[in-house]
């Protein structure tokens, strides 16, 4: 910002594919793009280095993504429902409103408005004699539910964050005075990071389980790992193995970075939040779980081909058309990872939501 030291220039920055990197002198490339230097005024140049001010633009991305990203695992639970042909009876109101956490009556309300009008549901609601469905299945509301309210506390203390003074010392020009205190000091983001880590986590550990139904013959009552010709091809098998492996990774990234606490500055600085390590670890668990939605999103959309003529319900069968817009249907082996990159630009973009949203009202 200020034309000091050196910076990457990437192309294709919204885009999945490979990207092209190179290192410049900041000074260049601000002349590059026709921007003048930022001459800093006094406190400034802490406001940009401080390991607070830091953690608090990750978490404030972060939280907007997250808001996004709940809704996403909620079309996403409701088109596995679809394919895995469940029962909708779990997500009645008024089971909801004898336990009234205000997430679980949220994503109760977005299941019945995603499979409302299902035909996939009335087809086999005469002839379903299963009492009820898996935990991943039938209590998507109570889990979910519950990240989205961790996710509304975390964002509620991002926005008391982002509208405070976190300066040291403080002056106080009416009274004429000045206080030295505490206020840069980031637990208050460090506790609210790993918060956040823990409800994004769980939002990709039980859509990954949703995966492997999916992809179980013996569970999901379709073809093994949703292939016609099994056996000289694998199907969306792989794709388990990678939702899997990043939902594992989420488990070690989800540890709290603010349970630790290494002095520094001569042990003047003797108790610090590692907040910065929270927010990095946050970021790359939001990025893993975008992904594992988006595995889940299209292995769902793979799904229902075996059950077609039959069509999807109001919120379902948008998520459906759009997927196949970017995606075709799986016939034989492919090189699977591009679709899984186009899938998560749908997720990550906000696309999906978007296209659903302009249908359905999503809470």
């Amino acid at each position: 910002m200020i034309g000091k030291g050196k910076v990457q220039i990437i192309n294709n920055v919204n885009s999945s594919e490979a990207k092209n990197t190179r290192v410049v002198s900041s000074k260049s490339a601000l002349k590059k793009f026709g921007l003048t230097p930022v001459k800093l005024a006094a406190k400034e140049g802490l406001a940009l280095n401080n390991g607070t001010q830091m953690m608090t633009a990750f978490a404030s991305y972060i939280c907007i993504k997250a808001k996004e990203l709940v809704k996403t695992a909620d079309i996403s639970g409701a088109f596995s429902h679809e394919a895995l042909r469940g029962t909708d009876k779990a997500y009645d109101e008024r089971l909801h409103l004898l336990r009234p956490y205000s997430g679980q009556l949220t994503t109760a309300k977005n299941m019945r408005s995603m499979l409302n009008n299902s035909e996939i549901r009335k087809s086999h609601i005469e002839n379903d004699n299963r009492v009820q469905d898996s935990y991943s299945l039938r209590c998507i509301p109570q889990i979910h539910g519950a990240s989205r309210d961790a996710i509304n506390y975390v964002c509620s203390k991002v926005e008391i964050e982002i509208n405070s003074v976190t300066d040291n010392p403080l002056i106080f020009p009416a009274d004429g005075d000045h206080i030295e205190g505490g206020n840069f000091h980031g637990q208050p983001m460090a506790l609210a990071l790993d918060f956040m880590k823990i409800a994004l986590s769980e939002l990709a550990s039980v859509a990954e389980r949703r995966i492997e139904r999916l992809t179980n013959g013996s569970l999901s009552q379709l073809p093994r790992f949703l292939t016609k010709n099994g056996g000289l091809n694998s199907g969306l098998m792989i794709s388990q193995y990678t939702a899997a492996s990043l939902v594992s990774e989420n488990k070690t990234l989800a540890h709290p970075a603010s349970v630790d606490s290494i002095p520094t500055s001569a042990n003047q600085e003797d108790h610090n939040s590692m907040g910065s390590i929270a927010a990095r670890h946050c970021f790359q668990i939001l990025k893993n779980v975008q992904n594992v939605i988006a595995i889940e999103l299209m292995t769902a959309a793979q799904g229902i081909e075996f059950l077609k003529p039959l069509h999807c319900g109001e919120g379902t069968s948008i998520a459906y058309k759009t997927i196949r817009k970017h995606i075709p249907s799986l016939n034989d082996d492919r090189i699977i990872y591009k679709d899984i990159n186009k899938m998560f630009d749908l997720v990550d973009s906000g696309e999906l939501l978007r296209a659903v949203e302009d249908k359905i009202n999503l809470g």
